[in-house]
């Protein structure tokens, strides 16, 4: 039917270029961005889940980091232990030394001093070994009663407790015993003192070293938990830009074919025209 009023083929061809209009912004806007889901019209189920995915892989990250420092704070108590071993093993000696007959009165005089210096050193780093500014023994987080908690996950109830206060006690108690030692008059007891002591320090170490392990393989399941995730959400919000540039390219196409078939569809009324002359 040929009329003025209405233009049958006019309003197709303009609904069909409404659409194709939509879709070719959509196109364009994804090859813009990056991303497939731009907004939640995009892919309501998809974007939840990938935010929540989103969640999770920072939620991974941070607590590799938290493990990262707690290697770290591990780490810096072995190396005040270490170092506490060595001091222990060099009281021994004087105290092994102290208790031979061959030692007279001046020479135990002069051990006696190194091996109370010594003591006043252990003391001092069972004081002031810090990380972070925080005390690590004495008084601080090894020796605390309830443990220090790691956050090793994306969840609250992903953590680690190390508890080390046991142990720590009888580290304590056995240096406070070889410190009060007198290698001058009972240097044979501060033999036995010395290797208490050694005893000691190889637990607590021994403990230190095994949950240093541990937060090692939690960093390594961490990251492969957190690579995988990652590449699951990139398989939803990530747009596929091989398909995307294809789909943007037929839409242009179809684009111009509604344009022009736009424009011919106002021959029509020309033709109304036609049949008045």
């Amino acid at each position: 039917m040929l009329s003025l009023h209405t233009n049958a083929a006019a309003l197709t061809a303009q609904n069909s270029v409404g659409g194709t209009q939509k879709a070719l912004s959509t196109s364009m806007t994804r090859l813009g961005t990056g991303y497939r889901v731009n907004s939640a019209m995009d892919d309501a189920a998809g974007l939840q889940i990938a935010t929540r995915l989103s969640a999770q892989t920072r939620g991974m990250a941070v607590a590799q980091r938290n493990t990262q420092n707690g290697i770290s704070m591990m780490q810096t108590a072995e190396g005040a232990f270490t170092e506490i071993t060595n001091i222990v093993l060099r009281m021994k000696d004087l105290a092994t030394e102290a208790s031979n007959g061959a030692s007279n009165a001046s020479d135990k005089t002069a051990m006696k001093a190194e091996y109370d210096q010594l003591g006043l050193e252990l003391t001092n780093i069972m004081t002031n070994t810090k990380f972070g500014g925080q005390a690590l023994l004495t008084g601080g987080t090894l020796a605390t009663a309830g443990g220090v908690t790691f956050q090793i996950g994306a969840d609250a109830a992903e953590t680690m407790v190390v508890n080390t206060s046991a142990n720590f006690t009888t580290l304590t108690t056995a240096v406070t015993a070889l410190n009060a030692g007198d290698i001058s008059t009972a240097a044979n007891a501060a033999i036995t003192l010395a290797e208490t002591t050694i005893t000691a320090v190889g637990t607590l170490r021994s403990q230190i070293g095994a949950a240093s392990n541990r937060l090692d393989h939690v960093y390594n399941n961490l990251a492969n938990m957190k690579t995988n995730t990652e590449q699951a959400r990139g398989r939803i919000m990530d747009v596929d830009y091989a398909s995307e540039t294809a789909n943007m390219t037929s839409k242009q196409m179809l684009m111009q074919a509604g344009t022009s078939m736009l424009k011919q569809s106002s021959s029509m009324s020309q033709l109304v025209m036609s049949l008045m002359q």
